[in-house]
């Protein structure tokens, strides 16, 4: 749909409703493969197969937890198709036309640090290839600028530089880029499962890796109970869910360009659920193989492939992995930051602009690398707060808005959603509550129980979502206190 006489400060063109959609439920579906197969989606895949004990417990927990997302991401999803609105514009009908830069802003931040993060682990599986050679090795070993080896860091600026000519094109050429490297990745990942599995001699889900072992490399997890108790088995779905909390806020970045509903729906079945499943069941059946080959748990997949005798498999390998991480950042991790930087300043930023804010922040953050300290905590503290926008954006569409919105007034400055200013009181009440819940007190203090914190992203969407109903349903009932 068009919009007629929007805001200057609201609207560009790569805000605006996408009027061309092109995105079918293959596309759809490689949005996910792009999404999680990756070296970090891999080696949570592998950690958590650990916590689980058996196979069993691990399709049950799994399976469990993939459902839920399937559910999740059809909720966002289907407002993304039905509006053809990015996550920041889609913000404005809940937390005001202004105030829906504070979300985008909070998604931005998560977003850019773990562009850094999976820049990193894309570099790093080149490195591990390369040291193979004994020249290299040596350069690796001896020369070092801004706290890394100088090696490392050419790689990472290679790798950084070729995610800015993938996304420079546009959201077409994302599109294009993720319908090659998504099955790519899946081939690679069979052949490194069947690779181990025939040279182990046997095809197993768990049982070579004795429990004393399981006990030992999960015992810094967090997560209460041993492995295969109910408590690891919730925790491990629970965990599964949350490592999706980014992109249930922005998944409507992509799947306002489906073609249908019955798309979204089709390429959701089949990447999340199903793909999730098998891409789980592969790293568990390859970790399982690799402590048979190699007598160790190596849950990095980079790892393994060091490991492998023949040079070309492990260029292979470490190409593949890279491409792997390369998809999960445009998906996850540059496509929002472009459009949330577009909307805070849409006539100055559009979305590639904000897509190379997004990552000159990220190469600035290299020499730091907060993703190797206890910076990370902050980035968690901060990612948490995802959870109560999340649930205001949802009741708002849902239960308040019976998913009717009114399209062309989030682009208006004194429209139905100008609210105070240009921010909705009741959603930032409801925010800073579920934000102390699921972020302030797990994170500083020690009022609430050890466990808490591996639910913070569900109690974030349910406090904020509860006390944003209440507060709208209130203000309906008495105009005089809407806000």
């Amino acid at each position: 749909m068009s919009v007629r006489n929007p805001s200057p400060s609201l609207y560009n063109e790569d805000l605006a409703p996408a009027e061309e959609r092109k995105w079918g439920a293959f596309s759809i579906f490689n949005v996910w493969t792009s999404d999680v197969h990756s070296l970090w989606g891999y080696y949570l895949a592998a950690s958590l197969f650990l916590l689980c004990g058996s196979f069993v417990n691990f399709v049950i927990a799994i399976g469990i937890g993939s459902l839920v997302i399937f559910f999740l991401m059809s909720l966002v999803g289907n407002a993304g198709v039905r509006t053809g609105v990015p996550f920041p514009v889609l913000a404005r009908a809940s937390f005001g036309t202004f105030g829906a830069n504070v979300p985008a802003l909070v998604r931005a931040v998560v977003a850019c640090f773990w562009y850094g993060a999976q820049t990193a682990a894309a570099s790093g599986a080149i490195v591990a290839l390369l040291i193979r050679n004994e020249s290299l090795l040596a350069f690796h070993q001896n020369s070092h600028l801004l706290g890394h080896s100088t090696l490392e860091v050419i790689c990472y600026v290679i790798v950084w530089g070729l995610q800015l000519l993938i996304i420079q094109r546009g959201m077409e050429t994302v599109r294009k880029f993720q319908d090659w490297a998504g099955p790519a990745v899946w081939i690679m990942m069979l052949i490194l499962a069947v690779y181990l599995v025939v040279k182990s001699g046997t095809f197993s889900f768990g049982s070579e890796i004795p429990r004393e072992v399981l006990i030992e490399k999960t015992k810094d997890a967090g997560v209460p109970g041993e492995p295969g108790s109910i408590a690891a088995l919730a925790a491990v779905a629970a965990t599964w869910i949350t490592y999706f909390a980014a992109l249930y806020l922005n998944f409507c970045d992509f799947s306002r360009y489906a073609t249908s509903e019955k798309a979204l729906r089709k390429g959701n079945l089949w990447g999340l659920p199903i793909n999730l499943l098998a891409f789980c069941l592969v790293a568990g059946v390859t970790t399982t193989a690799a402590f048979t080959v190699y007598g160790e748990v190596l849950l990095h997949p980079e790892m393994i492939s060091a490991k492998f005798e023949s040079w070309f498999l492990a260029l292979l390998a470490a190409l593949t992995f890279a491409i792997a991480t390369l998809g999960i950042n445009v998906v996850a991790n540059f496509v929002s930051p472009a459009f949330d930087f577009a909307n805070v300043f849409p006539r100055q930023i559009n979305f590639k602009r904000g897509g190379y804010i997004a990552a000159l922040i990220a190469l600035v953050l290299y020499p730091f690398a907060p993703w190797e300290t206890g910076a990370a905590h902050f980035v968690n503290f901060i990612g948490s707060t995802m959870g109560p926008i999340f649930g205001i954006m949802m009741v708002d569409y849902y239960l308040i808005r019976k998913s009717q919105l009114n399209v062309e007034a989030l682009y208006h400055e004194n429209g139905e959603f100008r609210f105070q200013s240009g921010w909705h009181g009741s959603a930032f009440i409801a925010f800073a509550v579920g934000a102390l819940f699921s972020s302030i007190l797990p994170t500083f203090t020690s009022i609430l129980p050890d466990w808490w914190g591996t639910y913070g992203w569900f109690f974030g969407v349910a406090i904020g979502g509860a006390i944003y109903f209440v507060l709208r349903m209130g203000a309906r009932r008495n105009p005089a206190f809407a806000s």
